[in-house]
């Protein structure tokens, strides 16, 4: 192992959220590295633990509570003056006890759309988005239902609450994708849900709406991040996530989990897979490839943030 990669700190990061949407922080305490800015609760590893082992004792040490369930989110790096830190996200779904700062911390809770809290530190500013994201993305697929019934199946679904939609059409004729474009757009803003366009179809889609989704040709070939409110990614391996996660993506789609009618024959990842890819991810990421409403458990536990669907979303 080389010297640069040992010098890495090992950080389990927990991030919990209210049945009311809250999310908890804790105020740095005076004599340590940035003391008085915001974070989010957790610690170093110790040797020979696991991120979940670590994080469940640095919440029973700091906060008093005893961790139940906790789930992989995603990782990040940062470099801060005092140390190198890979910080390894967890979603804490289930626990025991009402948080307390037993170190003499102060704690907050705050709603991820109204944060006040300031100094953040920077390592955590990334995650304000990723809670600000929905755990739904549903795909558009109007060439199968024609124009008229996907839109009013859009309708619908916007109604329920669905939040972000990826219109995403391969074939369809330009003059036919301006008018779906229109309407959906029309749709999405009287709903207030995030509209993207799949980078097969023109940039001036994009700029347009809140931002694009790229294909993963479109990821590996892309320089920078394009300068666009939301940009999502297809990804299938390891090395399109990591790509993803250099770009600063705001989220990837990974999959196919299973065989799907629009890519029959390719090769599927299946839940262990998956798992094993999320756990690595430096972004959130949404299961894709024959989801349905049954897949969210499953999916919650391979480290999903959400489900992608292109079919049972719209039934």
């Amino acid at each position: 192992m080389s010297a640069a990669r040992s010098a890495v700190v090992e950080v389990a990061v927990g991030v919990l959220v209210r049945a009311d949407g809250a999310v908890l922080f804790g105020q740095r305490l005076a004599g340590k590295p940035y003391a008085g800015w915001w974070e989010f609760p957790g610690g170093k590893l110790e040797p020979g633990e696991s991120v979940e082992q670590a994080l469940a004792r640095e919440l029973r040490e700091e906060l008093g509570i005893e961790v139940r369930e906790s789930r992989p989110w995603a990782v990040r790096e940062y470099r801060y003056p005092h140390a190198h830190v890979r910080l390894h996200f967890q979603r804490i779904v289930s626990w025991e006890g009402e948080p307390r700062g037993r170190e003499g911390q102060s704690l907050a809770w705050r709603h991820p759309s109204a944060i006040d809290l300031a100094p953040l530190l920077p390592a955590a500013i990334p995650v304000i988005g990723w809670l600000r994201l929905p755990d739904r993305i549903g795909i558009s697929c109007a060439l199968e239902l024609g124009d008229e019934r996907f839109v009013e199946r859009l309708e619908r679904a916007l109604a329920r609450g669905l939040r972000l939609v990826q219109l995403r059409e391969p074939g369809m004729q330009p003059a036919r994708f301006d008018r779906l474009f229109r309407s959906v757009h029309a749709l999405c803003v009287r709903h207030r849900a995030r509209l993207l366009v799949n980078s097969r179809h023109p940039a001036s889609y994009w700029r347009a709406c809140d931002g694009v989704h790229l294909r993963s040709a479109d990821l590996r070939a892309t320089v920078s991040r394009p300068r666009l409110s939301v940009v999502g990614a297809s990804c299938h391996d390891a090395d399109e996530l990591a790509r993803a996660g250099e770009l600063a993506i705001d989220f990837a789609l990974l999959g196919p989990v299973r065989e799907t009618r629009s890519h029959p024959g390719a090769a599927v990842l299946g839940w262990p897979r998956f798992e094993q890819l999320a756990r690595d991810s430096r972004v959130p990421v949404f299961a894709l490839g024959g989801m349905t409403e049954g897949d969210a458990t499953p999916a919650a536990r391979a480290g999903a943030h959400g489900l992608a669907m292109m079919r049972a979303i719209w039934r």
